[in-house]
């Protein structure tokens, strides 16, 4: 059984599984080094996802490492 890592787009912090192209932003390059994240239901009314320039569903990656 391969275990795959989730992994945070370093272009727009959309967390992935095994993509190798970002579905948000179109971006190529991911890190497995993130901590926390927040998960978009509604951006249109999410304060969090105005602040964090966040326009589309998904789960974002709060703080990126390397």
């Amino acid at each position: 059984m391969v275990m795959v890592k989730e992994k945070a787009c370093r272009n727009c912090r959309m967390v992935v599984m095994d993509e190798t192209t970002c579905p948000n932003c179109g971006g190529t390059t991911f890190t497995t080094f993130w901590r926390g994240y927040v998960v978009i239901v509604d951006p249109e009314k999410s304060e969090i996802a105005n602040r964090m320039g966040i326009q589309r569903k998904g789960k974002f990656a709060l703080r990126l490492s390397r």
